[in-house]
Formats: C-alpha cells, structure tokens, sequence
C-alpha cells in the first residue's frame, strides 16, 4: 500500500506528538479515505523527511506521532535557475510541475515584450498560492524535500541586471552554440520567452548581461517544451540523470 508524502508548515521533530494543518486532514480523511494508524512521510522544506503514523484524524484535525527522521533530500548536485516568460494556464502549470520533478532549485516567472499575460494585485497573489501549491504537490510526488524557490514575478529589464549563475544561458535557436560548447559549472541559470519567444532586443540585452546564446536544434520548441527539454540535457550533462 502506498505511504502519502505530506508536505506541512508544521514543525517536526522525531519522537513528537504534532497537529497538522486543516487542509492535510481534509486531504487524507476525505479524498484518501486514510484513518489512524495509517503511515505517512512528511516534510517541511527545510531539508529531510520523517516517518509518522496517524494518531487521530477528524474532517477538520489530524494528529500523527512523528518518527524515525530520514536525511536524504534528493537534490541535484547542479543549480538550475529558470527564468520564463509568463504563459497562460495550463502551460505555466506545467512547467513548474515539471521543472520541480526535474530539479530546477529556482523558477523566476517574467514580464517580457511578448508576454500576453497581466497580473497585478489580488490576482497576482492568489495566482502565486496557486502555483506555489502546484509546484508542493511536484515535490510530493517525485519525492524532494526542499522546495524548489518560486520568486516573485519580475519584468525582463529587472531580472536581467541582477546577479546570476556561473553559466548563463538564453534560449535562441537561430545561435548554433549547443550545451556541448560549454564547459561543466555548478549553477546554471535558464532564460526563455514565452508564447511568440524573446524579442530580439531582448535577446541582445541578455547577452550583454553576460547571458550566452544556446539552441536546442532546428526546430522551434513551444514554452513549455522548451524548458522541460532544457533542463533535461542539464541533468543528464551535469546533473543527476
């Protein structure tokens, strides 16, 4: 039988007696039917993973003794940084479930020329809770225990002057630099456009804030794919794959 991995705000400790949040009982006792005595893992971000067992769980409590303590965190030895243009719907949650189980340590969403998507305000901070919860879900799922940093949306001409990675790389696939043109570093920081691409002015700024060109091959491959693919040959070249 399956054990849940349960991500919580709560704090953990071995051989402790805690309640959980009211979403998690919800989750458990109504949507996985579980009831005390059940197996669970959770983990709070702050690296690791703890063995517990439910104690008591209600439609609106849950509380579970916390055991044996576990220090693996399956992270990749490889920093990636992905900063993308924002997408709508269901492309955006993609990525960012798909780029948590493939390792990304830091997703940047980005206001650029082409962006067609316009948040401000109340809506920008429900759509973060929102993707916030997708990308705890991701590490639910694939097994991380530190959370995956999401910053809070910038316009392209902010994020590009900040402070970066060893490499940085910017999706162009009219360059013919290929990963395999660059040497092994320890971070890696990933820019790529959403619908319709970075512009070209764009794409020059980047490269003169020491963002080198990078194709992934003949074709043009959508938002999401372009991402998802990227850091794939970065784990499987530098990574864990």
């Amino acid at each position: 039988m399956r054990i849940p991995r349960i991500y919580t705000t709560t704090p953990l400790a071995s051989q402790t007696h805690v309640n959980l949040e009211e979403s998690i009982a919800h989750y458990l006792g109504k949507v996985l039917r579980m009831t005390a005595g059940r197996e669970l893992v959770l983990f709070n971000g702050q690296g690791g993973e703890y063995q517990a067992v439910i104690s008591a769980i209600t439609k609106k409590s849950i509380s579970v003794e916390v055991g044996a303590f576990n220090t693996q965190n399956r992270e990749s030895p490889l920093s990636t940084h992905l900063a993308i243009g924002l997408s709508r719907g269901e492309r955006w949650d993609l990525v960012l479930q798909k780029a948590t189980e493939l390792g990304v340590s830091q997703i940047t969403p980005l206001f650029t020329e082409n962006s067609e998507v316009k948040l401000s305000g109340e809506r920008l901070e429900k759509k973060f809770n929102h993707w916030q919860g997708i990308i705890v879900s991701a590490c639910e799922q694939c097994q991380r225990n530190i959370l995956p940093v999401l910053n809070a949306p910038q316009h392209f001409n902010d994020f590009i002057q900040g402070a970066h990675s060893e490499l940085n790389l910017v999706l162009h696939h009219r360059s013919t630099q290929k990963f395999s043109d660059y040497s092994q570093p320890q971070s890696c920081s990933l820019l790529i456009g959403p619908e319709g691409g970075l512009s070209a002015d764009e794409i020059s700024q980047a490269q003169r804030h020491h963002f080198n060109a990078l194709t992934l091959g003949p074709r043009v491959l959508r938002t999401e794919t372009a991402p998802l693919t990227a850091l794939s040959l970065l784990q499987m070249a530098w990574g864990d794959f």
